[in-house]
């Protein structure tokens, strides 16, 4: 599978090398870009792709926990052209309004064990029995922290869902007491953990697995969050996180897992951001190459902000 998403990726490059824009010769310098974790490798080839057409603009792409990103913007006050979250509602709640005026959901993930072939019980391991394999003392897992990254709260989520989808009390409270040690500020930086044999699991994006070729347990949609129309039963789950100011707090509960994008309002390069943002939410340039990574376009989607995204991306969004 991974060969085919190359040769794919291959394809759409010089797809896209030829076809240089008229106006390319116009956009031009740097271009950050926050992100999640869980974004760096379809980023990355898209980035490539657009390069393509755009080949003076200098994109930085920097990875952390989408919460993280958003201190860097809001409380760190360094410049970012785009900021793109695995969770949309880290840009309405840190950001807006702010430091950005819209938001676009632009994707879908799930939540899944990963594992490799060293991994302790990894012969045995089901969607029926990795909870109980998760909780031998044996066997060692990791997760992100909730505070800087969604995907560490959504783990948390998934224990309280499992618990309940399972009919086994005290189960969530059991696993957030495990393995304690190896929480880390982001998904992506569990990966040399795994890879080392340091743990053997992982609470992760099926999509991340799909790009590091590694195995993964699929979880039933009660406990994935992937499931749109289950938005009411993940609601029963929640988790306190911290708030927009030291010292608060906001609780997240569950919901089906949607990621989101935005160019901030203190956007250097505005322009060159404009045009990477519509190049990734097209269907057949940054959203093709988005779904061979394992993240399933959701463009284009209900916006809360609809009023405020500008004129060019408006059809990338839905008016409420």
């Amino acid at each position: 599978m991974f060969k085919n998403v190359i040769i794919f990726l291959s394809l759409v490059l010089f797809s896209f090398g030829n076809t240089v824009s008229a106006d390319s010769k116009h956009l031009s310098g740097d271009l950050t870009i926050f992100h999640a974790g869980s974004l760096s490798v379809p980023l990355k080839e898209i980035s490539k792709a657009f390069n393509k057409i755009y080949p003076d603009v200098n994109i930085l792409r920097e990875a952390a926990g989408s919460r993280s990103c958003a201190r860097k913007i809001t409380d760190l006050k360094r410049p970012a052209d785009i900021m793109a979250s695995a969770d949309y509602t880290v840009i309405d709640k840190l950001l807006i309004p702010e430091h950005a005026s819209w938001n676009i959901k632009f994707a879908s993930n799930e939540m899944t064990i990963v594992y490799h072939h060293g991994s302790r019980e990894s012969a045995h391991i089901t969607s029926d029995n990795w909870y109980e394999v998760l909780m031998k003392p044996t066997v060692a897992f990791g997760r992100s922290d909730p505070n800087a990254d969604p995907c560490g709260y959504r783990a948390v989520l998934t224990m309280q869902l499992a618990e309940k989808y399972y009919g086994k009390q005290g189960l969530s409270a059991a696993m957030l007491e495990k393995d304690q040690r190896f929480i880390r500020p982001k998904e992506t930086d569990l990966l040399a953990l795994l890879e080392s044999g340091t743990i053997d699991y992982i609470f992760l994006y099926r999509s991340v697995a799909q790009q590091h070729g590694l195995d993964y347990v699929l979880l039933p949609d009660q406990v994935n969050l992937k499931n749109s129309t289950l938005k009411s039963y993940y609601k029963s789950a929640s988790v306190k996180i911290s708030g927009k100011k030291p010292g608060t707090f906001i609780t997240k509960t569950g919901a089906p897992m949607v990621y989101g994008v935005t160019i901030p309002k203190s956007a250097p390069n505005p322009d060159a951001a404009l045009a990477f943002v519509k190049f990734l939410l097209t269907e057949d340039q940054g959203m093709a190459i988005m779904k061979q990574m394992g993240q399933p376009s959701v463009v284009p989607a209900m916006s809360e902000t609809y009023r405020a995204i500008p004129a060019e991306l408006k059809h990338f969004a839905l008016a409420q």
